[in-house]
């Protein structure tokens, strides 16, 4: 899966966070068996940004810790012989998240960063491959595939 990721921290994202989500993010890609040609970005923000996007984009002002743009236009190419579909990337959609919000809520739920961070990409990537938490039933399948991933990583609570 190839990644796009973009700092807008003003260089509070560290490299090793930046090693963390391409490890994350490549594990739950394998896990959800996303083809290799998909793409996706990261976008790392502060609060100040992430509440503009939730303000504009979902109608919430405040800052959240992460944001789920998926791309869906698979209708698009219906048509095309499926030879050519297969050499396509799959564009999976766009992930921000909030470097600030994950310091804090690390320190408020008394675990590491790391665990925040990976918990926030996973979130993320799951509602990008069409996962959702509305109703009960699809709220354990994804919260189930969440801790699997995150155990597999090292990442458990």
């Amino acid at each position: 899966m190839e990644l796009q990721l973009r700092d807008h921290t003003e260089g509070k994202l560290q490299p090793n966070q930046e090693r963390l989500a391409e490890k994350v993010l490549a594990q739950a890609a394998k896990r959800l068996d996303v083809p290799e040609q998909a793409e996706m970005s990261l976008t790392f923000v502060l609060n100040p940004e992430i509440r503009e996007l939730n303000r504009d984009y979902r109608g919430i002002d405040r800052a959240t810790d992460v944001i789920s743009f998926a791309i869906e236009d698979d209708d698009d190419l219906t048509n095309l012989p499926a030879e050519i579909r297969a050499e396509l990337p799959v564009e999976l959609g766009d992930l921000v998240i909030s470097i600030d919000k994950v310091a804090e809520q690390a320190l408020f739920l008394n675990h590491s960063a790391d665990r925040e961070l990976g918990y926030l990409l996973v979130h993320g990537f799951l509602h990008l491959n069409g996962y959702d938490h509305e109703e009960p039933a699809d709220e354990e399948k994804m919260f189930t595939l969440q801790e699997e991933i995150l155990d597999g990583l090292g990442l458990s609570r």
